[in-house]
């Protein structure tokens, strides 16, 4: 499979991730936009469990503000979407906003 296509595969769900960092570890050639953008999509999935989580105890403790924060948890999505563009045009570039926190963080993608 073409790197470039792993790359993408990793943004789309847990599964997707799994699948290109499985392909990604038997390839000899490892490929650096692969290993980056596994970087990027192992974040934004670690970003989504810690907003939804937060979203979900700003709901219980004030209810009227959890409906307007609900919108906040499609955030993930368009980060994804960011990363997706990035990686079908072969560009290391962090998504918005969380992305720089989660370059070169999980070593065991070297």
């Amino acid at each position: 499979m073409k790197n470039q296509t792993l790359a993408i595969i990793a943004y789309i769900t847990l599964i997707g991730w799994i699948y290109s960092y499985v392909q990604y570890k038997n390839n000899p050639d490892r490929s650096r936009l692969v290993r980056y953008h596994l970087n990027q999509a192992l974040g934004i999935f670690i970003f989504t469990v810690i907003l939804w989580t937060a979203i979900k105890v700003i709901s219980v403790i004030v209810p009227s503000i959890g409906s307007i924060l609900a919108v906040a948890g499609l955030l993930p999505l368009v980060l994804m979407t960011f990363g997706a563009a990035a990686a079908s045009k072969d560009i290391l570039s962090p998504v918005p906003g969380v992305g720089k926190l989660f370059e070169n963080r999980f070593g065991f993608l070297n």
